[in-house]
């Protein structure tokens, strides 16, 4: 094999070990809507209100508590990631094994409170769990068993990335127009571990990590609507980037590689904006909400070749005085595509498929008395397949397929007093 065929080859699978961390969530690394609510309705959350839970989709809802509201809950979010390599059947590697992540569910916690200090101000305060996810192949047959026929075993490789914001959102109303700003404080750890396997270094083969790393970064999200006071809302939002940095990890995890990213160790959560419109006849309600992510223009992101998602969230609820039921749809189109370069399809799908496009919802609510409530939410994006060519790497592999596929509950208690 030609050095550079190799180069181009290790530059692949290396920036798929470093970035296969972030795929687990819908809309890129971004979950499609923040509590059991907004989840039950496809995520929209720009022009319908979910009261203390709306502090971080838009800012500005918080203005629809009464008094105070506190919202205590969290996700159970299942993905499901298959990827093989499909071998050309002229080549002398044997058949590669479909193998599926270990990491097939995370934990992601949301608390929120929000209260009306005057007829105009309102504030609250809240910490949601943005994501939650990695790759686990670990418990595969292991590099030593396979290597020797051909086999990768997907390189051992271990990775998790979780990422919390705290925000504080602050709103003014006066008459029907509500506008609002939340700045906000971003924890996130991430950690890359990956076993080396020939021909990039001869056995015993070595376990490539820095351990786990962390950073705070600082934003802000800024949320306006307009209550025409007959049953139609209208609300913006826009949401800064965050930039972290997480020392070392991106930098250990290509350097065997001999790879430079233009970002180096930054991981820049994107910048967003959106649009919503709501309109309430008695017991039904009906939402759009369109926000468009700005991954193309995000460190890190960028260097991976994400594209801008623009994002169509859609959902309805029925309420009566003490029950509610909700449905909604989110498509999204994929932040990951098939691109001209070999090396890049390969990472983008081997250890990058943020694939899912479609997710389906439905979600309740139940009143036990005035102040006490309980919300249940199920989303289901259906199993994508992607395959990507890889052929012109020339090394008896043609394409990478990868499944993807998610399943997620989320229940949530309110408390208003």
């Amino acid at each position: 094999m030609k050095k550079s065929k190799l180069n181009l080859l290790g530059t692949g699978i290396a920036l798929s070990l470093v970035t296969s961390t972030l795929l687990h969530a819908t809309n890129g690394d971004t979950l499609i809507g923040l509590g059991a609510k907004a989840r039950g309705m496809g995520g929209v959350g720009i022009a319908v209100t979910h009261g203390a839970e709306s502090g971080l989709a838009n800012p500005a809802l918080i203005t629809t508590v009464e008094k105070t509201e506190i919202s205590f809950g969290g996700t159970i979010f299942m993905p499901d990631i298959k990827t093989q390599l499909n071998t050309n059947p002229m080549a002398p590697l044997p058949p590669q094994a479909k193998m599926t992540s270990d990491a097939d569910i995370n934990l992601i916690p949301e608390v929120s409170l929000a209260s009306k200090i005057t007829e105009n101000f309102y504030i609250g305060v809240g910490m949601w769990g943005t994501g939650g996810m990695g790759t686990d192949y670990s418990q595969g047959p292991g590099l030593n068993q396979t290597i020797m026929n051909g086999q990768f075993s997907n390189f051992n490789m271990v990775t998790n990335l979780q990422l919390m914001q705290f925000a504080v959102p602050l709103a003014y109303k006066t008459g029907g127009l509500s506008l609002a700003v939340a700045p906000i404080i971003m924890y996130g750890n991430l950690d890359i571990s990956y076993t080396l396997p020939s021909p990039f270094s001869p056995p015993p083969y070595p376990t490539i990590g820095a351990g786990l790393a962390q950073d705070f970064g600082f934003g802000f999200n800024l949320g306006a609507t307009y209550d025409f006071s007959n049953g139609l809302v209208l609300g913006a939002v826009y949401k800064s980037k965050i930039d972290m940095e997480y020392t070392n990890q991106l930098s250990t995890a290509t350097k065997p590689f001999g790879i430079q990213l233009p970002d180096g160790n930054h991981l820049e959560q994107p910048a967003e904006f959106g649009v919503g419109i709501a309109y309430t006849m008695g017991q039904h309600t009906f939402a759009f909400d369109y926000k468009k992510i700005q991954w193309s223009d995000a460190k890190g992101y960028k260097d991976f070749q994400w594209e801008d998602q623009n994002v169509y969230a859609f959902g309805y609820e029925y309420a009566e005085d003490n029950w509610a039921l909700r449905v909604g749809y989110n498509y999204a189109s994929s932040a990951v595509v098939e691109t001209m370069n070999p090396a890049m399809n390969m990472f983008n799908l081997l250890g990058f498929p943020a694939t899912e496009e479609q997710h389906y919802t439905v979600g309740g609510t139940y009143a036990f008395n005035d102040q006490f409530s309980m919300d249940l939410a199920y989303v289901y994006a259906p199993e994508n397949t992607e395959t990507f060519d890889v052929s012109a790497l020339k090394m008896g592999i043609d394409s990478v397929t990868t499944d993807h596929s998610e399943n997620s509950i989320s229940i949530q208690l309110n408390y208003t007093f």
